[in-house]
């Protein structure tokens, strides 16, 4: 789980937080957990290989106005051979405001090309199912 801080500046020209705005609170949980699976690591990944989003999306329930203090809830679906989905549940307080997904993918960031998920990712499904 993320908490993350509504800014003024992320509202538009109509009052509420702008849409892509939801898009970064859900990268920011993201990036978070991935530096939560890899604390140690300064480059974040082993062997030349990291996560690329070839997808995401976004379901908008409710306007975000500020101030507001946004939790951002992600999950994993169980993972493919080079993927894994993410899916996101913004709340403020109780309301549910967004629901979200993102692809990852992982790579070979000197080809670009799918490779398989790394153990340390691997590892989160061993005899648990999602997560």
């Amino acid at each position: 789980m993320s908490r993350q801080v509504v800014r003024w500046g992320d509202m538009d020209a109509l009052g509420h937080v702008n849409n892509t705005c939801y898009f970064r609170y859900m990268e920011q949980a993201r990036i978070e957990w991935l530096y939560a699976l890899a604390p140690e690591r300064e480059d974040g990944y082993a062997g030349g290989t990291g996560p690329v989003i070839v997808n995401a999306s976004c379901t908008f329930l409710e306007p975000l106005t500020y101030p507001a203090d946004v939790e951002v809830r992600m999950s994993l679906d169980s993972p493919g051979r080079t993927s894994v989905m993410s899916r996101y549940e913004l709340r403020v307080g109780e309301r549910r405001v967004a629901d979200g997904a993102a692809k990852i993918v992982w790579i070979e960031l000197e080809s670009g090309r799918p490779t398989p998920l790394p153990a340390l990712v691997r590892d989160l499904f061993e005899g648990e199912g999602t997560r």
